[in-house]
């Protein structure tokens, strides 16, 4: 084994690891579900909450080993996508780096994302501690806080659907260290295949991997990219 084959490797067995890790706490985070009439106080927030008044049940550990987890991880995920720009960028096409930065973009930015989680979940806490008389000031923060993500979230998932396609034209163009069949193997259509698909599982098994979709996504994605780019380039 030469030392070029070992390092693209090693490379994504860490980015397999990251996105399994990401998608762990993704579990950590928003695997939970709650009775709103145990929760009385949360009640009258209960569309301005849409959901997160699951993570009233979390413990404050859990969510901030969660939310540490994935923004941890997140080199791991950079090094998946710098493997796949390593399998396209044989092609000599510019559009390979224009698609490894938007994958990088998107990932830099789920960060974020993904670390603010653990904010809403103090906030969705505080609202079911706090006296009634206070509950509006958490519910501005609560306000304030969805906004922040609505303005990160969009970029994020059309910088992460462009790459996604740019990726699978370069693909299907052929001339990349891919065979033409992963063309309709990428994070977008690996994510609606899981969405789709999670329906026929077991109840348990969709309850524990809720909110983690999108890295279920990155894990099949970058296992495939390891198997077909195992044996150098």
């Amino acid at each position: 084994m030469n030392d070029s084959n070992f390092s693209l490797q090693l490379t994504g067995l860490l980015a397999i690891l990251g996105a399994l890790l990401y998608a762990i706490g993704d579990v950590m985070l928003l695997a939970s579900k709650v009775n709103l009439d145990e929760y009385p106080k949360l009640k009258p927030f209960a569309k301005l909450l849409s959901d997160a008044e699951r993570m009233a049940a979390l413990s404050p550990a859990r969510m901030m080993g969660g939310a540490l987890m994935g923004v941890f991880s997140t080199p791991l995920i950079l090094a998946g996508f710098w493997l796949t720009y390593r399998g396209l960028s044989i092609s000599e096409s510019a559009l390979a780096l224009v698609t490894a930065l938007l994958f990088g973009f998107s990932t830099v930015v789920d960060a974020f994302v993904h670390g603010s989680f653990f904010y809403m979940g103090e906030y969705v806490r505080a609202l079911n501690q706090v006296d009634e008389s206070s509950q509006p000031v958490i519910a501005d923060m609560v306000v304030r806080h969805r906004k922040v993500l609505l303005i990160t979230y969009v970029p994020l998932m059309l910088s992460a659907i462009l790459a996604s396609i740019l990726f699978s034209v370069l693909v299907a163009q052929g001339g990349t260290a891919f065979p033409i069949w992963m063309a309709a193997v990428n994070p977008v259509t690996i994510t609606v295949v899981w969405m789709s698909g999670k329906r026929i599982l077991p109840q348990f098994v969709r309850d524990w991997t809720e909110g983690a979709g999108f890295n279920i996504a990155y894990l099949t994605f970058f296992s495939c990219v390891t198997l077909i780019l195992w044996n150098g380039i």
